[in-house]
């Protein structure tokens, strides 16, 4: 039986390129390395994983970047086509009859959430895992999956994820817990501090 496949969105890291509404708030150089940081954070440990298998989908097509730091050595690499965020999901999910897709904005994302992913998907059509700004950290599909997924689907707003479920009314599917990405300073201020907190208090209260 073939493995399942992890499809990491990547977006090659230059500076002033990478997570531009964070720049706004700490400069496009915090924002690069914050960027490399979470990029090799999540492709190291979920591409060592041999559950599955991993493919980072690259965009600009033909930009260089020092991957050998970035993710495991002899990760596979496919562009990106061109298009909105839904029709270059759907391109690179298309290719897959059973996929996750994940980006690399969300700390701590590990490859247990993709277990829970998979799982999921053992018993479902499609699996997303909602992010608390009304998009998805995560999608994945089987092979019984819409035509159009991604049709009319607002992206960057708080509709994303009820917009793509809209597409799913004839599918089953199932939500994994919620988690924060981060687009924003405070974004990224509400993470620092959450881990913050967990560090100083490790046992949870009543």
């Amino acid at each position: 039986m073939r493995r399942p496949v992890v499809i990491i969105f990547a977006r090659v890291p230059r500076l002033g390129a990478v997570k531009r509404r964070l720049a706004a708030g700490i400069g496009a150089r915090g924002a690069l390395r914050f960027y490399r940081a979470m990029l090799s954070a999540t492709a190291w440990p979920i591409a060592r994983d041999r559950r599955w298998h991993t493919v980072l989908a690259i965009t600009p097509v033909g930009a260089r970047a020092d991957w050998a730091r970035l993710a495991p050595p002899g990760t596979p690499r496919m562009p990106q086509i061109a298009g909105d965020l839904g029709q270059r999901m759907e391109k690179a999910l298309a290719r897959y009859p059973r996929a996750i897709l994940i980006g690399s904005d969300i700390p701590g994302l590990r490859p247990a959430d993709i277990a829970a992913g998979f799982r999921a998907l053992g018993r479902a059509d499609a699996v997303f895992g909602p992010a608390l700004d009304g998009g998805y950290w995560l999608v994945g599909f089987g092979p019984r999956r819409p035509h159009k997924p991604f049709a009319d689907v607002r992206w960057s707003s708080r509709h994303a994820l009820a917009d793509t479920l809209t597409n799913f009314r004839r599918h089953r599917v199932v939500l994994l817990p919620h988690k924060r990405d981060v687009d924003s300073a405070e974004d990224l201020a509400a993470t620092c501090l959450r881990m913050f907190s967990r560090r100083n208090h490790p046992y949870p209260g009543p």
